[in-house]
């Protein structure tokens, strides 16, 4: 069981910065991917930014270049630092660990921080 906890949302206005933390109460060594994905009101969670245990990103189209995601399996936490935000990031940002590529494999979802950018 592996549980996660978001920090670091909050307010910002539009090109602003905010870096949000996500802490695993165990080892994250079994988590081969995390992520960060948001959700806005009315909207489907989505994923925003991804990385592998190898350190491998991946990133949405509307956060490339601005969001950067890291992971410190030392500590066991994982960050996203979001700049130039705009006021279509608000949302709730969830961060996620996956501990495999089979279907059945477990997944584990943080309660979420809000983020919200006005302009």
């Amino acid at each position: 069981q592996v549980q996660l906890v978001e920090s670091g949302g909050g307010s910002a206005q539009s090109g602003g910065s905010l870096r949000l933390s996500c802490a695993a109460s165990v080892s994250m060594i079994s988590c081969i991917y995390m992520g960060w994905y948001r959700q806005a009101p009315g909207n489907e969670r989505v994923l925003v930014a991804q990385i592998s245990s190898r350190g491998r990103t991946k990133y949405a189209d509307s956060v490339q270049g601005r969001f950067t995601i890291s992971r410190d399996n030392a500590r066991n936490t994982m960050a996203l630092q979001m700049n130039s935000l705009t006021p279509e990031d608000t949302a709730l940002y969830y961060c996620k660990c996956t501990t495999g590529v089979a279907i059945e494999s477990p997944i584990y979802w943080g309660q979420g921080t809000q983020v919200t950018v006005s302009s």
